[in-house]
Parts: C-alpha cells; sequence; structure tokens
C-alpha cells in the first residue's frame, strides 16, 4: 500500500509548482496594464518605476536582514543584479509602455531568451543547436509581423527601441541569476530570496539618482486614473505593481522553480506576454491587428523552441531559464520582467 502511494507526492508538488508559476505570470504580466494608466494620469515612467521598486524593496526589508551576509560575499552579484534586472528591466520598460502598446513591449522584450542563447554561442563560444536557430528564426519573423515592417514601422521607433534595451538587460538577469549558483566557485550558492530584495534595495539606490522622486507629481497619486474611462484611485493601481505585480510575483516564481525544472517554469512564464496582451485589451482597451496576435504567437513560439534547446553545463543543468519569473536551482531569473519588467 505505502509503494502504490510514494509517486502522488511528486505529482502534488509538481501539480503545486504549476499553479505557483502560473500565479506569477498572471501577477508580472499585470503590472503594464496597471502601470500604463498612471502614466496617462501624469507620473514619469521612472516614477512609477521607482514606486513599483521602493515599495516591492520596503516590503522586503526582513528577508534583506535576514540575508544580510549577502553584502559581504556576493556584493558584485547583488549590484549587477539591481542595475540590470531591477533598474534596468523596469525602467526601460515602462518608458517603452509611454509610447508602445504593453502587448508590443511585452512582445519584443521576450527576444531575451533568445538573446541569451547569442550570449552563450558568440561570447561564452559553446554550441548551440539547429532548433535554436530554428527558434530564433521564428521569433524575428514574429516580431516582424508585430511591428508591420511592410507597412513602414507603424510603431514607435523610440519605443521599440526602449523594450529592446528592456530584453536586453533582462540578458543581463539570466547570466547573473546563474552565477555561482552551482557553487562551483567554492562558495555556497547564493540564496534566491537574499539576491531579489537586495536586487531591490540596489536597484532602488540607483533610480533614486535618476528618477528624482522629490520631483515627483506626488498629488496624482491622491487622484484618479482611467482605465478605458473608467475612474480607479491611483493608489489602488500602485499597490497592485507593488504587492501582486513585484513582491507576489518574484516570490510565487522562487517557489514555483523550486518545485520545476528552471526550464519548465520559464515555459510557464512566457504566458505573461500572453496575458499582460490580454489584460491591455481588456482593461484599456489596446486591440491589436489579426497579424500583429499571430506574430505575437509566433514571437513566444520561437522563445519556446529556443530556450528548450538551451545547451546544458556539465551537471546536465541549463545555463539560463527563461522569462521574468523563473530562476535557476539555486538563484533568481527572470519573469518579466522583471518587468520588467518588469
Amino acid at each position: 500500500m505505502h509503494d502504490s502511494t510514494q509517486p502522488a507526492a511528486p505529482a502534488r508538488v509538481r501539480g503545486l509548482g504549476l499553479t505557483l508559476a502560473l500565479l506569477s505570470a498572471f501577477a508580472f504580466g499585470g503590472a503594464g496594464p496597471a502601470a500604463k494608466p498612471l502614466i496617462e494620469a501624469g507620473l514619469q515612467p521612472l516614477h512609477v518605476t521607482w514606486l513599483r521598486i521602493a515599495g516591492a524593496a520596503c516590503v522586503l526589508l526582513p528577508l534583506a536582514w535576514r540575508h544580510r551576509a549577502l553584502v559581504r560575499e556576493r556584493p558584485g552579484l547583488l549590484l549587477g543584479f539591481g542595475l540590470l534586472a531591477v533598474a534596468g528591466v523596469q525602467a526601460c520598460y515602462f518608458a517603452a509602455l509611454s509610447r508602445i502598446p504593453v502587448g508590443v513591449a511585452l512582445l519584443i522584450e521576450y527576444l531575451a531568451p533568445v538573446l541569451v542563447l547569442g550570449w552563450v554561442r558568440f561570447v561564452q563560444r559553446r554550441p548551440v543547436s539547429r532548433a535554436a536557430g530554428v527558434g530564433v528564426v521564428l521569433a524575428v519573423c514574429g516580431l516582424a509581423c508585430v511591428v508591420r515592417v511592410w507597412s513602414g514601422l507603424t510603431l514607435d521607433l523610440a519605443g521599440m527601441l526602449l523594450a529592446l534595451g528592456a530584453a536586453c538587460c533582462q540578458v543581463g538577469y539570466f547570466v547573473l541569476s546563474d552565477h555561482g549558483s552551482d557553487g562551483t566557485d567554492g562558495r555556497r550558492p547564493p540564496d534566491p530570496l537574499g539576491v531579489i530584495a537586495y536586487g531591490l534595495l540596489t536597484g532602488l539606490l540607483v533610480l533614486t539618482v535618476f528618477a528624482r522622486p522629490w520631483e515627483m507629481r506626488w498629488h496624482v497619486l491622491a487622484g484618479q486614473a482611467s482605465l478605458d474611462g473608467t475612474a480607479v484611485p491611483a493608489l489602488v493601481l500602485v499597490g497592485w505593481i507593488v504587492l501582486i505585480a513585484t513582491v507576489a510575483a518574484y516570490l510565487t516564481g522562487v517557489v514555483s522553480v523550486r518545485r520545476l525544472s528552471p526550464q519548465v517554469a520559464g515555459v510557464v512564464a512566457c504566458l505573461e506576454a500572453v496575458i499582460a496582451t490580454v489584460l491591455a485589451w481588456v482593461l484599456l482597451g489596446e486591440h491589436l491587428a489579426p497579424v500583429q496576435l499571430f506574430g505575437g504567437a509566433v514571437v513566444l513560439l520561437g522563445a519556446f523552441i529556443a530556450q528548450r534547446s538551451s545547451p546544458k553545463q556539465k551537471q546536465d543543468r541549463p545555463v539560463a531559464g527563461g522569462g521574468p519569473g523563473s530562476v535557476s536551482e539555486d538563484g533568481p531569473a527572470s519573469g518579466g520582467d522583471p518587468a520588467a519588467g518588469a
């Protein structure tokens, strides 16, 4: 009897992991649709980014204190993670939102898993499979459909470049997430919760210098923002961005990857782009043309194929997972977005 029930526990663990990964993708995907009304109400994109990171950093202060030894053990990792995975991704993503639709910004940002393969192939000089090349081609062709290049780039070029900047910062997110996680450098792997907490604190310090929150239009937070014509208190949107789209998104992402492989969690995290597009459609009235929706599906398919074919290390584990909510076996990774987006 005991033997017949043993497989049930791993199945339950995997089921819980998939549920948490879906929650993480939904939470990350809700950042853009909640942030854009604040930007349209009068806040600068950098100020929205600062509010998001400042609020999340304050919530996670207890975790930072608990893992304070990381400041001495991994200062370079914490600094890089804060600059790229937190400050860079969020600032570029929210700046892109002020110029282009949420779904398009996320789809461009989700070229990051493909760019990671380029890093592996040309910087680390490791082989990449043919399937990975197919994924790259699909992602680029899908992106061409999203921006409708045949009609003269109808989308804002600056907004697209900002979204691409978010994708590049995501590459740093993946690479830094894998750094030291296997313990081959002779030190214990960094705790992912501690890296996230100090990454937020580091990103907050950097963003404070550039965002200058003392110049923010604070009165906007006491007013209303418009969700496709419906008035919503601005503080409610800020609360969603901080508690759901940042704190809950990161934490559920970390817990889910403990119960799934990084690649499975990364594939689920790719749903963030789809979720954000649907939420932007429902909440903001951002309607995309059928060819753009088709292109978005092709981009996600390309990213899916590319990241599944990532080369493996000697320990038979992926070089990097995919998506803003995923992490390596012992270290954080994205998802989106950080946006990330976010």
